[in-house]
């Protein structure tokens, strides 16, 4: 449904340049909701932002829904007629609400079906329509100083949906709000995807969201994506920096006899006593240093760090009982307290 194909944005001001964007290769599937997830400055904004066109790329192509929209950033009456109506089969979602402080509820979703030139009749059923969906029909008379923020989001969101998108790009959509808020606004955006069948690509620095909704996601890191797949697959790969994040967990082994290992548990096993029935299946003492569950993408998802006594090399049958589980396993060798350098480096991965 999205596609971009080395990306690249560069801003240049007083004879300096800033490559915000550099080769950035993106593939979103039709229907699912896809998170960007990054630091402050790693070019999260400026991706999403080229993908409607808000900022033409300087090299690179982005195609929605298999139309190339860099093909029609050309000048001319034409290609900017082209380019409107390719934009209004986007709707996006900002930060800010980006509201019209003088414009009632109603009013401001039936702006852009204004622009559109619908007639009075149709953008008011249409707007009424929007505000039932996103919970606010009650609402539709009231301007947006009276509204909480998350409401004045709920807006932003019907507004984004008044020409019938089937993209959604969301900008940081929900870091302006609490966390009760945030969570009834994933919810919808959630619920949207599936009842209309939208696609969602959204931006985002916060790990929670894409736990909470998120079937892909994807890390940039100074202008480039350094790691994407859907959230199991990422879950299943050893060294993920996307899933160590999702789900954090610590601590270190208790001498230099003692083998550490992360666990990640998914589907059926993470409700499965898995690790008791090691312990009685080997008689091996078994210490928990850290554990992590949540549920992602409707599913139960966890990690857990332990430690089993003696080397790696002495319990690879323990080892290989837990992958024989469904269980994806990852050594964590060296111990900061004993060894050089002062890092953990995971089995097949340098940090």
């Amino acid at each position: 449904m999205i596609t971009t194909q080395g990306l690249t944005k560069v801003y240049r001001s007083s004879g300096r340049e800033v490559t915000a964007l550099d080769g950035v290769d993106l593939h979103v599937r039709e229907g699912e909701v896809y998170g960007v997830i990054g630091q402050s400055g790693a070019g999260k904004s400026s991706l999403i932002r080229c993908v409607n066109l808000l900022e033409r790329p300087t090299s690179g192509t982005v195609t929605v829904a298999g139309q190339d929209l860099t093909a029609l950033a050309g000048r001319g009456t034409r290609a900017g007629k082209q380019l409107r109506e390719a934009r209004s089969r986007i709707g996006m979602v900002f930060q800010h609400f980006n509201l019209l402080s003088s414009r009632t509820v109603q009013d401001n979703i039936e702006l852009p079906l204004e622009i559109l030139g619908k007639s009075g009749k149709e953008r008011s059923a249409k707007a009424l329509e929007l505000l039932d969906l996103v919970g606010l029909a009650d609402k539709a008379k009231a301007y947006p100083a009276q509204l909480s923020g998350g409401q004045k989001q709920r807006v932003g969101i019907a507004r984004a949906l008044a020409g019938d998108p089937k993209v959604l790009l969301s900008d940081e959509a929900t870091s302006a709000l609490d966390p009760e808020t945030t969570r009834s606004i994933l919810q919808l955006l959630r619920d949207l995807n599936r009842q209309l069948g939208l696609t969602v690509l959204l931006i985002t620095h916060e790990m929670d969201v894409v736990k909470t909704v998120c079937d892909s996601a994807a890390l940039m890191e100074r202008g480039q994506i350094v790691e994407s797949g859907t959230v199991s697959e990422l879950l299943a790969t050893p060294g993920s920096e996307l899933a160590a994040a999702l789900f954090p967990v610590g601590g270190d082994a208790s001498g230099a006899d003692r083998t550490v290992i992360d666990v990640t548990f998914h589907g059926e096993s993470a409700t499965q006593p898995v690790i008791s029935q090691l312990s009685r299946t080997y008689n091996v003492d078994i210490s928990i240093l850290g554990a992590a569950m949540d549920t992602v993408a409707g599913k139960q998802v966890g990690r857990m760090r332990i430690e089993l006594p003696g080397r790696y090399e002495d319990n690879v049958v323990p080892i290989g009982f837990l992958r024989e589980q469904g269980l994806q396993v990852e050594r964590v060798q060296g111990d900061p307290r004993h060894d050089e350098p002062s890092v953990l480096l995971k089995e097949g991965v340098t940090k």
